[in-house]
C-alpha cells in the first residue's frame, strides 16, 4: 500500500510553519510564526514566500469572503490581508496588545477573530472596520474560531469553555465536563456539529445543535491534541502536538493514527487541501499529506 504520509519541505526549519490553508487560486498557503512571512504551495511545484517583518508572528490564516487570504499577527498586533498575487495589507486592532490568534470568515462575509490577551472577539469588514465583543469573563485567553451556518465557535482556553457569538455579537458559553481541559482547536462540519480538542485533557469533543457535549479520551492522553478539521464527509481530523501524530475519529468514537515519518516534527494546522487530502503543517520546516491508509501507533 502507498505511503499514507508525505512531507513537503517548504521552508527552513527554523521558520516554523503554523497554520495552513486553501486558497481560492487552489494553491496551500501557511504562516511561519517565527520569520514572520507568508508561504504559498502548489503540489509538485517550489514553494514561494512573502515576508512581512520579523517580529510579526503570523499565526493563523483563512480563505477569506473576497478572494484573499486573511491571517492574525500575532506579536504586531495586526490583521493581515494578502492577495493571490502577494500584496499585503495590515489592519491595526483598536485594543492594543490584543495578541490576535485565531480567525475564519463569517456567514456575514466579515473577518471573526479572537483576542487573546484581552478577552475579546473581534469582527473585521472587508473595509476595515473593526468592532470588537468583551466575553463575559476574565483570563479566557480566547483562541482557534470557526463558521457556523449562524454564529462564529471559539475555544476558550483557560476557561475552559466553548463559546458561541452571534452576528449581533451576544455570547454563550459552554462549559466543558472535564476541569482545566484547555481546548484550542475547533472546526464546524458540515451538520453543524461542533468539534474540538481538549490540549491539555488529551481528548477530543464534540457539541450538537442541543447544546451536549460529549468527550472522547485519546488512547494517548499525553499526545497534546491541538487542531482540528473536518473532511468533505464531516469527519474530524486533528494534530497530536506532543506525539507527532495526525489522527481520526470514526463515527463510533474509535480513532485511527498516523506517525509522521520525521520525528518531532511538531505538526500544528490542519485543513483539508485541493486534493481531497488532509494537510498540516509541522514546525519543523514542512507541509505533511495525510492519504487513507493503515494506522500507525
Amino acid at each position: 500500500m502507498a505511503q499514507a504520509i508525505e512531507e513537503h519541505v517548504v521552508c527552513g526549519p527554523g521558520d516554523g510553519p503554523y497554520a495552513v490553508t486553501t486558497g481560492p487560486d487552489g494553491a496551500l498557503w501557511f504562516t511561519m510564526v517565527h520569520s514572520g512571512r507568508i508561504g504559498r504551495m502548489t503540489p509538485g511545484r517550489e514553494p514561494t514566500g512573502h515576508r512581512l517583518g520579523a517580529d510579526t508572528g503570523p499565526t493563523v490564516i483563512t480563505n477569506g469572503p473576497d478572494g484573499a487570504l486573511w491571517f492574525t499577527e500575532y506579536r504586531a498586533h495586526r490583521i493581515g490581508r494578502i492577495t493571490t498575487d502577494g500584496r499585503v495589507t495590515e489592519f491595526a486592532v483598536p485594543t492594543p496588545e490584543c495578541g490576535p490568534f485565531g480567525i475564519a470568515t463569517g456567514p456575514d462575509g466579515a473577518l471573526w477573530f479572537t483576542e487573546t490577551a484581552s478577552d475579546r472577539i473581534g469582527r473585521l469588514t472587508t473595509d476595515g472596520e473593526v468592532t470588537e465583543f468583551p466575553l463575559p469573563r476574565a483570563g479566557a485567553f480566547p483562541s482557534a474560531i470557526a463558521a457556523g451556518r449562524d454564529a462564529m465557535w471559539f475555544t476558550m482556553n483557560q476557561a475552559g469553555a466553548i463559546g458561541r457569538v452571534d452576528m449581533d455579537g451576544r455570547i454563550t458559553v459552554h462549559d466543558l465536563p472535564t476541569e482545566a481541559a484547555a481546548p484550542v482547536g475547533i472546526a464546524v462540519g458540515q451538520d453543524g456539529r461542533v468539534w474540538f480538542t481538549e490540549i491539555a485533557a488529551g481528548q477530543i469533543g464534540s457539541l450538537d445543535a442541543d447544546g451536549r457535549i460529549t468527550e472522547y479520551p485519546l488512547p494517548d492522553r499525553s499526545a497534546r491534541p491541538h487542531a482540528v478539521t473536518t473532511d468533505a464527509d464531516g469527519t474530524p481530523w486533528f494534530t497530536e502536538w506532543g506525539a507527532n501524530r495526525v489522527g481520526t475519529m470514526a463515527s463510533d468514537g474509535t480513532f485511527v493514527l498516523r506517525s509522521l515519518p520525521t520525528p518531532g516534527s511538531e505538526p500544528h494546522g490542519i485543513t483539508l487541501g485541493p486534493d481531497g487530502a488532509i494537510w498540516t503543517a509541522l514546525e519543523t520546516g514542512a507541509l505533511a499529506r495525510v492519504t487513507p491508509g493503515p494506522g500507525a501507533g
